[in-house]
């Protein structure tokens, strides 16, 4: 919606958006701003409900602080969450982007004090909203759709507390759109090598880069990178960066972050048939999301803890270098696996990071995110990724991530019996049990065998949460960048 979102500290803007309560009238502050009366007059038009996100126009006298005022419904004081202030603002922010707005004030103090929400939330919120909805990737748009120029937006804002807060907000959120941007970015381009470079990209902002791939990959008995991705001509890769904060104890342990960057899942043998292969270049989308989480830890959370990223990195092809159904595969940590399904490549490539974390990081704890299983969508939707964590710590720790950022995770079960189901005839265990019983508990009973039992480990399934199918709060149509601010605001209350 805009071309950039900037900070001003004073000047006049163009317009002001109030934020109304439901079944509440102008408060204390918002009448400083109706000397004329007009938005008095606008809060009892019949647009202006109090709805979350509703909207309604007033245009004071020239004299006054600004041209237009936006009246934005936030819903019931009771229920006003930060969650909530990025859905109405981002109701405002298209109402911005419409009128071709270049300057904005907010004016939220009456709704913030009668909800009793912490200022430095809402005003981060702002700032996330405002950012999410900023982001579009026109990069492979042509001679016939062309470039769609959009206005670019100050924030007039003179409290240093309250800009820190949007700062912090619009960081959040310019992780998350690096990882929109890397999913959005198609399958010809995004290679492995392609994903290698953005990764390298964040030296700049002080991460450490290394890519293992080759005969390194082979020394290091990454059996599932290799077998997954034997077939395409881009060759498999695992990624591993590192955030260290200038004052990191020797003996801190980092948290290490495990990401599923598929960049392209034909299915490989087991082929995905009919429309099931279009939109497969987002199967990528779990390392997007910690690569984007990265790139917010190391420019804007700068966290006390170091931070460990794997992005396990490979194309799903097929060739008669292809890897088969019936192969059995030994991992570097001696677990063997049957391969009964190509198409569930995931999380052999996953079980690489996971054995890696467990034996070369020394991780306070692990957290892998992946768009694993069709499954997590039929449980859950759109509305929550699938959470499987038995560690009560990090649990409680993740859930207070993904209450910050409002990208929200439901715990679902992993007890033995879901484990054994993955026992295999042949080998240890199975990669997919054709038995659709739990099938996503599956993909997370899987992983399991390859996490030692003494490490906090968590697993987030965000099938159903890494894209919408059309315009939803701050997002467009699109990939969302899910886990991106969720792993960002985990290393920041680390």
């Amino acid at each position: 919606m805009f071309d950039a979102i900037t900070i001003k500290k004073t000047g006049q803007p163009q317009a002001i958006v109030v934020g109304v309560l439901k079944g509440k009238g102008l408060g204390t502050e918002s009448k400083k701003l109706d000397a004329d009366g007009s938005l008095a007059a606008a809060a009892k038009r019949p647009e202006c409900t109090g709805d979350v996100g509703s909207i309604a126009h007033a245009f004071p006298d020239k004299n006054k602080p600004a041209g237009r005022v936006i009246l934005l419904g936030l819903g019931d004081a009771k229920s006003l969450t930060a969650d909530t202030l990025r859905t109405a603002i981002a109701s405002a922010g298209r109402q911005l982007s419409g009128v071709k707005a270049t300057s904005v004030r907010f004016e939220l103090d009456d709704a913030l004090k009668a909800a009793k929400l912490d200022d430095g939330d809402a005003y981060a919120a702002v700032g996330e909203s405002l950012g999410l909805l900023s982001w579009r990737c026109e990069d492979f748009r042509g001679s016939v759709a062309g470039k769609n120029p959009k206005p670019k937006l100050a924030i007039i804002e003179g409290s240093a507390a309250l800009t820190k807060a949007l700062k912090l907000g619009m960081g959040l959120a310019e992780g998350a759109n690096v990882a929109r941007t890397l999913s959005q970015t198609p399958p010809n381009i995004a290679t492995t090598d392609f994903m290698a470079a953005e990764a390298k990209k964040l030296s700049k902002l002080g991460c450490t880069v290394r890519v293992i791939k080759g005969d390194a990959l082979k020394r290091e008995k990454l059996e599932g990178l290799i077998n997954v991705g034997k077939a395409s001509e881009n060759e498999p890769c695992l990624i591993r960066l590192e955030y260290k904060p200038a004052r990191a104890s020797k003996t801190a342990k980092p948290i290490v972050l495990v990401g599923k960057t598929m960049t392209y899942d034909s299915g490989g043998l087991s082929i995905k048939v009919g429309g099931g292969m279009v939109g497969m270049k987002r199967d990528k989308d779990g390392g997007c999301a910690v690569l984007g989480a990265m790139h917010a830890i190391a420019k804007t959370i700068k966290p006390k803890v170091p931070v460990v990223a794997l992005l396990c990195t490979a194309e799903n092809s097929i060739s008669d270098e292809a890897y088969r159904p019936d192969d059995v595969l030994t991992f570097r940590n001696g677990v063997t696996v049957e391969v009964t399904n190509t198409d569930a490549e995931g999380r052999l490539v996953l079980a690489d990071g996971l054995c890696w974390a467990c034996a070369k990081e020394k991780p306070a704890a692990i957290v892998d995110v992946a768009t694993l299983t069709g499954g997590v969508v039929v449980a859950l939707g759109s509305t929550y990724a699938g959470l499987w964590c038995d560690d009560d710590k990090l649990r409680g720790k993740v859930q207070d991530a993904s209450d910050a950022a409002g990208e929200r995770v439901w715990r679902l079960p992993l007890h033995q019996e879901y484990k054994d189901m993955m026992k295999s005839p042949v080998a240890d265990i199975i990669n997919s049990n054709p038995n659709r019983k739990a099938h996503p508990i599956q993909g997370a009973a899987f992983l399991s065998y390859f996490v030692d039992e003494n490490i906090p480990w968590c697993h987030l399934d965000i099938a159903g949460t890494h894209a919408v199918d059309g315009d939803d709060g701050p997002y467009i149509k699109g990939p969302t960048g899910f886990g991106a601010r969720l792993l960002a605001r985990l290393a920041e209350q680390w």
